[in-house]
């Protein structure tokens, strides 16, 4: 009889307790639900303020970049941002006399003092530009007496002669010398060529020379009066 009583009692509080899990079950679920919902309705927020606060930086790292390339515009030549110069004479050693040619021929200068950006190719004489900007040139040419040749060369830009030298000697040792500015773009190559029936003399120390470099960088549609037709 006690047994059966017994067993009564754990039925009924058996029952009792999974009717009280049961029903408080649903009460439980909806806890952790509104918790859930507030933690994500929390990150949300987070997660937004992280967003403009990344536009935000991203917008002044875009000023930052248009303020610095203005600034490298401004800039003279030698500042550090963009560096080209070159300087070389026609003979790599001893005297040296090129010409007279039936075509026009390239001057290759063999013998490089400064070739600061390696923009100017020793092998074949030629300068490729490699930043837009004004650059400066100057070429000066040795001649030696001679009756029947002159001593002409010719500064190309592309295909385009420019600017020349011509010199005609007598009598012992003369020369002729040229410069100029130009506006060129990123590409373009330059190279001195003699003229046909032209002499051109060069020896040791240096008389027949090459150089160029870069006077300032410029901006796309930053054009001036330096657009030469050449």
């Amino acid at each position: 009889m006690k047994i059966t009583v017994v067993s009564l009692l754990l039925l009924v509080c058996s029952v009792s307790s999974e009717e009280t899990t049961t029903k408080e079950q649903p009460q439980d679920i909806g806890a952790v639900v509104r918790e859930l919902t507030a933690w994500l309705v929390q990150k949300e927020v987070e997660i937004s303020s992280l967003q403009r606060e990344n536009q935000e930086q991203a917008a002044k790292l875009a000023n930052q970049e248009a303020e610095i390339e203005k600034l490298k515009q401004q800039l003279p030549f030698g500042s550090g941002f963009q560096q080209v110069a070159f300087s070389a004479s026609l003979s790599a050693q001893g005297a040296l006399t090129l010409g007279p040619f039936g075509t026009p021929t390239i001057l290759i200068f063999k013998h490089v003092v400064t070739n600061i950006g390696n923009a100017y190719n020793p092998n074949t004489g030629v300068f490729t530009v490699p930043v837009r900007g004004v650059y400066h040139f100057e070429w000066h040419i040795g001649v030696i007496a001679e009756p029947s040749h002159g001593s002409d060369a010719v500064l190309i830009k592309n295909t385009v002669p420019t600017f020349n030298t011509y010199e005609y000697q007598m009598s012992g040792y003369g020369s002729s010398s040229q410069g100029v500015n130009l506006l060129l773009e990123p590409g373009d190559i330059l190279f001195l060529r003699i003229w046909p029936g032209s002499k051109i003399y060069d020896n040791d120390v240096h008389q027949t020379t090459f150089s160029g470099h870069l006077l300032f960088t410029m901006n796309e549609g930053n054009n001036s009066s330096l657009s030469a037709n050449v």
